[in-house]
């Protein structure tokens, strides 16, 4: 009868399980850690986006003045009016972030309660008519008409559509309307929109 011989395990498959759940950990915390960075990152982009559409209630605001304004009395746009946030010359030394850039703004507050604040800067040197003669003369920065048709039917840059901005021989004014606003938690938005009115 022959004996049968007991030898010692190895023990090999404990350190590799050992190693696989080491690396299962790593792994789900690094997983759980992206998870969280793109939820964050998702509700971040969500709120300046929600900061940002309330902003472009202040464009639409300060655009509906200027637009009313222009149609109703177009001289009105010669002076400033702080009560609307109008300031007839533009500062081209400023940006966004001086505060002397702001000065003459108006703020509105939106449905959710956030203050937003616009300014409308004509892009003159100086206030009173844009084709001032001057001393000095005042420098506006338009567009003019454009008459050449290049053996077209069309002018340049008029369109065949029925509802299209038909430019006559005056020319449009540009004016740059600036909007922010600073969010409850922390967030800054400021949107431009440039608006070309006829002179």
């Amino acid at each position: 009868m022959k004996r049968l011989r007991l030898t010692g395990q190895a023990g090999l498959a404990l350190p590799i399980m050992l190693i696989m759940l080491v690396i299962m950990l790593v792994s789900s915390v690094y997983l759980l850690k992206s998870s969280t960075s793109t939820a964050l990152a998702t509700g971040n982009m969500a709120y300046e986006a929600a900061l940002s559409k309330s902003a472009d209630l202040g464009l639409l605001t300060a655009f509906g003045w200027l637009d009313t304004t222009a149609r109703n009395n177009k001289l009105l746009l010669n002076a400033d009016s702080a009560g609307d946030g109008y300031v007839s010359t533009m500062n081209t030394t400023q940006t966004v972030h001086t505060p002397a850039f702001w000065n003459g703004s108006k703020t509105i507050v939106d449905a959710a309660g956030n203050h937003i604040e616009y300014v409308i800067h004509r892009m003159c040197r100086y206030s009173g008519a844009y084709d001032l003669i001057g001393p000095p003369p005042n420098n506006c920065m338009q567009t003019a008409a454009n008459t050449s048709t290049l053996n077209n039917t069309v002018a340049l840059g008029d369109s065949l559509a029925s509802d299209a901005s038909q430019l006559a021989g005056v020319p449009q004014v540009h004016y740059v309307v600036t909007s922010r606003i600073a969010g409850p938690r922390g967030g800054n938005v400021i949107n431009q929109a440039v608006v070309m009115i006829g002179a």
